[in-house]
């Protein structure tokens, strides 16, 4: 690894697995110190034991307000400032709407748009005070189209593809950077609410992609100069045809 991120301060929501946790190790791999945010603690304590003395826990419940509002304190406490967020927990509900459960999509909702804007207003005074600062959101491919058998996951990325067009705009004057990672499918525990025959057939025809794939793409955003903006990413595995 070339460490393009030593000296940096890294905070990954939802990084105790799939894409959260590929983007934790790489950034421990290019340098970084990261702080692993999520809700499950003993499994943090045992990644941050595995990837060394860069890595540290976080644990948050993202539907929390209180708890949001004791995240970057713990930063702060241990590494002194925060150099780039990544609002990347979220949950999945596919199905369609007229057998659909309102209670769970509730509990989607609260984690895939408000846990994202409440995170996100947590770090935004610091960064604004430091004149500097990235912020990367994990949004989805269904963010940029409507996809038929996930209508309310679809609703989400949207409301928060829409944030971080706004918020980039808003903080420009600021110095700091806004942007999305848009992935089409991902093979990571999401996907276990797919129909097992839909799920079969995606992996038999390459159209899943690795969250590593999608860290790399994140460390493309971080790391460009100052002066480039990289505003969305959207990532597809060839077989798409979105």
């Amino acid at each position: 690894m070339s460490e393009i991120l030593s000296g940096k301060v890294v905070a990954i929501t939802g990084a105790a697995s799939g894409i959260g946790l590929a983007c934790a190790r790489m950034a421990v791999a290019e340098g970084a110190t990261v702080f692993l945010v999520d809700w499950a603690k003993d499994q943090l304590d045992a990644l941050c034991a595995e990837l060394g003395a860069s890595a540290h826990a976080v644990v948050v419940d993202l539907t929390s307000p209180e708890s949001v509002a004791g995240m970057l304190p713990q930063i702060l406490a241990k590494a002194g400032h925060l150099d780039i967020f990544h609002a990347n927990a979220g949950s999945y509900v596919a199905g369609d709407v007229s057998d659909g459960d309102p209670d769970a999509w509730d509990r989607m909702l609260a984690l895939n748009i408000n846990g994202v804007f409440r995170s996100v207003q947590a770090v935004l005074p610091h960064m604004i005070e430091r004149k500097t600062g990235d912020i990367i959101v994990t949004t989805s491919v269904a963010g940029h189209e409507p996809i038929q058998w996930e209508p309310i996951y679809s609703a989400s990325k949207h409301a928060v593809q829409v944030f971080v067009h706004t918020l980039r705009r808003q903080v420009i004057k600021h110095g700091l950077r806004v942007g999305a990672v848009a992935p089409g499918p991902v093979r990571t525990a999401l996907l276990d609410d797919w129909p097992k025959d839909r799920l079969e057939r995606a992996i038999a025809s390459g159209s899943l992609i690795e969250p590593r794939e999608v860290a790399e793409a994140v460390l493309f955003m971080v790391s460009r100069p100052r002066n480039v903006t990289i505003r969305d990413l959207v990532i597809l595995p060839q077989a798409q045809d979105v």
